[in-house]
């Protein structure tokens, strides 16, 4: 019988190796696996890459990794928490300029499209954005029909870390509002997925049209409700 679900945070990312590279879901704090980062910081993993749409946005989670130096390099759009109140907010910026940690800045589309390449199988591909901008310098540009282009090459994750409103034992996963955001084009590009759901509904519950992420991108489901990290 197909099982997907692990019984602990913990045991949903026990394994994760030290240099991975992790994208994680989450725009401010709509889709978040809080519960899963958390988790990841108490395995231990070091070194990692993460891909998120910022560099950590609220006091648990992100910032917590990389407060704890933990994080390598941080891939994102937005390298700064616009949580004031957030006593970790400068933890990616007094790390960055004191050189613990590197810098790839990505426009959002140019991300996601990054996501979707690798996980479709594409190659590299030609995006306008960034073109003309210290963000293109070091890649290859053309202009093709008077329009200036960027070449971008895919971006592949060895784990992604989403969120989800429900999920079956199968993988099949249904997200709320704009918690979907970047967590299905993620799923796809990853070697193994986890997802963190709030609830765990029985196989069939979730009419086929209405699954946003299907099964086959989903190794690892976890239910969080009621579970702690500290």
């Amino acid at each position: 019988m197909l099982d997907k679900i692990v019984e602990s945070l913990h045991e949903a990312v026990a394994d994760v190796q030290d240099g991975a590279v992790v994208l994680i879901g989450g725009f401010g704090a709509s889709g978040v696996p809080t519960a899963l980062i958390c988790a990841l910081l108490e395995q231990g993993a070091r070194d990692l890459t993460i891909v998120n749409n910022n560099a950590g946005n609220g006091p648990r989670g992100l910032s917590q990794l990389v407060e704890a130096g933990r994080v390598r390099k941080m891939i994102c759009s937005f390298a700064r928490s616009s949580d004031r109140k957030n006593p970790n907010a400068a933890a990616f910026a007094d790390a960055y300029r004191a050189g613990r940690i590197e810098l790839e800045c990505v426009p959002q589309g140019t991300m996601a499209e990054r996501m979707r390449a690798a996980g479709a199988g594409m190659g590299p591909f030609f995006t306008p954005t960034s073109y003309g901008t210290p963000l293109a310098r070091g890649k290859e540009t053309r202009v093709i029909d008077g329009v200036g282009y960027v070449l971008e090459t895919p971006l592949k994750g060895d784990l992604a870390l989403v969120k989800a409103q429900q999920g079956d034992r199968w993988g099949n996963l249904v997200y709320r509002y704009a918690g979907r955001n970047f967590a299905p084009v993620m799923c796809t590009a990853a070697t193994l997925t986890v997802a963190q759901v709030d609830e765990i509904v029985p196989l069939g519950a979730i009419e086929p049209q209405h699954v946003m992420t299907p099964g086959i991108f989903v190794q690892r489901v976890v239910q969080a409700g009621d579970q702690h990290v500290h």
